[in-house]
């Protein structure tokens, strides 16, 4: 855990998954490094918390997937460290919740599996093995006031507008310029847990914007290896450098020569985002 802590629990309060996201916080805000912020408090004067969360980094624990702590520090453009959703913890240890408020074992294991995912950081990253290009050179099209650009070689780009590079049998995974323009400012993002193993097209975490949050579909399948750490506290890396500095997740192949057989290359990405720009307003 940080040396000074902010923890902002939801504010659904009424039902079970909020109830636990509450205990959450206050079990942490036990510590004297850490410091309890109120949904309802924080969305009426933010000025109240702004020392505290000034001098500490923030985890928003959100109930459900309605996720209204996230978008009450998204909606204060606050910068978020980290996010834990209660409910889908409890998914993961094959625990219903359900509405009604209860302390029994069940809600004890969700309440200590949130904790200790909070406690743990990220799981150890290994050396990279990756190798990163010297220098990435740019085709670009413009639409309107925007400019778009795709990198002129060794990428390769799904439809869903995400990218992989690869180096060997390790390979980055990110999102295009089309995406980061589209969703504007981002806010904070979301990426899986190292070691998680996924195939082509499953999802890989997410990206989340003050308008949006974008779900990101793997062009490739693989093991995670390692996140871009640096997103926790330069979230905006993905803005300002989407094909470089702001990479999201380093992986491990499986299967690279036949996942390329659902990817375009660079040259046939850029005519297909054209095409997909030209139809759409952006």
């Amino acid at each position: 855990m940080s040396d000074s802590l902010c923890v902002l629990p939801c504010n659904g309060l009424d039902k079970c998954a909020g109830d636990l996201s509450r205990r959450v916080a206050q079990e942490m805000a036990k510590s004297e490094e850490v410091e309890l912020i109120c949904p309802v408090l924080l969305n009426q004067n933010k000025s109240r918390y702004e020392k505290a969360l000034e001098a500490g980094s923030l985890t928003v624990i959100d109930g459900c997937n309605t996720r209204c702590a996230s978008k009450l520090a998204a909606d204060l453009e606050l910068a978020i460290k980290e996010k834990v959703n209660v409910s889908e913890v409890a998914k993961s240890l094959d625990i219903k919740l359900g509405i009604e408020i209860r302390e029994d074992q069940d809600t004890q294991a969700v309440i200590q599996a949130v904790l200790g995912k909070i406690n743990s950081s990220a799981a150890e990253q290994v050396e990279s093995e990756f190798v990163e290009p010297e220098s990435v050179e740019y085709n670009t099209f413009s639409h309107g006031k925007f400019i778009f650009k795709v990198p002129k070689a060794n990428y390769y780009f799904n439809e869903n507008d995400c990218w992989v590079t690869v180096s060997g049998n390790m390979a980055r995974v990110g999102v295009s310029d089309y995406v980061q323009q589209n969703l504007s400012d981002i806010l904070y993002v979301d990426p899986p847990e190292i070691g998680d193993e996924f195939e082509q097209f499953d999802d890989l975490g997410s990206i989340e914007s003050s308008k949006a949050v974008f779900e990101i579909v793997s062009p490739v399948a693989g093991t995670v290896v390692a996140v871009n750490a640096g997103l926790s506290d330069a979230p905006e890396q993905v803005n300002e450098s989407p094909y470089e500095k702001g990479w999201l997740v380093e992986v491990r192949l499986s299967d690279f020569e036949e996942d390329q057989d659902l990817l375009h290359d660079c040259p046939a990405y850029f005519e297909f985002l054209k095409r997909k720009v030209e139809q759409i307003d952006v």
